[in-house]
């Protein structure tokens, strides 16, 4: 997939590509909503594997709603962008899976001064709690949640879930290395669900200063050639 990204500011990393493995485990259909779309990178790799799903997704903006748009032009898959702040969403769509690589840095952090970078990493832009309100609003019953997020923030994710009744089912931890602690969770919530969580085996990202072997397959999988530029 071929994919164009702005130059400088923010581009997607391997956060996007794990996310978009663990969502097509879950083999998903019909209406997806990607939340924060940026280039698209997440969405548009669901979209191409899974020919079942109609993909629409929502940004803010300007500059990504333009290369998200773009990729999905050059990639042939038919996209539903919605411009904008996610939280303003008409409620009167739904769907059967919303999914997201959300601003995640939390408070505290020192903040970019690039605004690009700041409304992309910086989870003061999509609180939990009114992240996951609007969630539970635009899922149709009994229909998925999946995203990624600081793995440090875990307990507070479990518990802002909790409150707007979202179950989560599925959790993955993504390590960069075996004897480090956990940089990233992959989450797969679900409203109406009464099942017990399913913990995956831990996902090392590295082996050494290379990529570990599963995390070299998802790459071969993802198949993206990414290209910087102005458009």
């Amino acid at each position: 997939m071929l994919l164009y990204q702005p130059e400088s500011g923010y581009c997607y990393n391997s956060d996007s590509i794990f996310l978009y493995d663990f969502i097509n485990s879950f083999k998903p259909k019909g209406k997806v909503l990607d939340v924060g779309a940026g280039c698209g990178v997440v969405g548009l790799l669901v979209a191409r594997d899974n020919k079942k799903v109609s993909l629409e997704a929502v940004e803010k903006q300007s500059a990504f709603i333009h290369y998200a748009t773009t990729n999905a032009r050059v990639n042939k898959i038919e996209y539903k962008m919605h411009e904008g702040d996610f939280l303003e969403l008409d409620e009167s769509r739904k769907y059967d899976y919303i999914v997201s690589n959300p601003p995640f840095y939390p408070e505290g952090v020192q903040k970019s001064k690039d605004k690009m970078l700041f409304y992309a990493r910086y989870n003061v832009n999509l609180p939990l709690s009114s992240f996951f309100k609007k969630v539970t609003r635009l899922l149709k019953p009994h229909s998925h949640f999946i995203f990624c997020y600081d793995a440090t923030q875990f307990g507070l994710i479990c518990a802002e879930l909790d409150r707007v009744k979202l179950r989560v089912v599925d959790v993955q931890f993504v390590h960069p290395k075996v004897d480090k602690t956990a940089s990233l969770v992959m989450i797969h919530a679900r409203n109406g669900s009464k099942s017990m969580m399913r913990v995956f085996p831990p996902f090392i990202s590295f082996d050494g200063n290379e990529f570990s072997k599963k995390a070299e397959e998802i790459y071969e999988k993802a198949k993206t050639q990414s290209i910087k530029c102005q458009i």
